[in-house]
């Protein structure tokens, strides 16, 4: 169900890029990935991962990482849970992806357009390939804003965390939990010097 990684994806947007000739590096602390869980048939969650990393090359190869230790349910035992059953106590989750930056490049400050990325998440030994639109805003010379155009959902059988989730479950006496989440994202990107 954490699923959101998908939401990463939009971390490829950010090859929308102004320039060609250039290297971007993600901006951690005005990125945000959420992802949504409903447990006992409606009762709703957003949970989140606080510390991404990531770059994106002039060549347009994306490439982010998720620390999955920085998993947010706003509940300690939860977030325990979740890195120990659902993300089995990997490091990270690793979403790539490529981009023609030339349809994107001329975008003018302020200007904003959106694109198609296929990308690749890679999460506990299961590599999930996607595709999704991504929302892309040039915000400064030096700066790119990449969000999500629309939700996108992920199931927990796609990326190999059904058993995890199951886990979840048991040990919270919960009769159950979706096994589809909607993920956003909203990921801020500078030009490297």
């Amino acid at each position: 169900m954490k699923l959101l990684f998908k939401a990463i994806t939009i971390a490829s947007a950010i090859v929308a890029a102004p320039a060609l000739a250039a290297d971007w590096t993600l901006n951690s602390d005005a990125s945000h990935l959420a992802y949504g869980t409903v447990k006992i048939d409606d009762i709703g969650e957003v949970n989140s991962f606080t510390n991404l990393s990531g770059h994106v090359s002039e060549d347009g190869k994306v490439e982010i990482d998720i620390d999955l230790s920085s998993v947010e349910t706003n509940i300690d035992i939860r977030n325990e849970r979740m890195i120990e059953y659902v993300f089995r106590k990997a490091a990270t989750a690793t979403l790539t992806a490529e981009i023609d930056m030339a349809e994107v490049s001329k975008l003018d400050i302020g200007a904003s357009t959106v694109v198609e990325v296929d990308a690749t998440l890679s999460l506990v030994g299961t590599d999930v390939d996607f595709y999704t639109d991504m929302f892309i805003l040039r915000v400064s010379e030096s700066s790119v804003m990449v969000s999500t155009n629309d939700m996108v959902f992920i199931s927990t059988e796609e990326a190999g965390v059904t058993a995890g989730v199951d886990k979840l479950m048991e040990l919270a006496g919960l009769p159950g939990i979706t096994r589809t989440v909607p993920v956003t994202a909203r990921l801020m990107f500078n030009q490297d010097s």
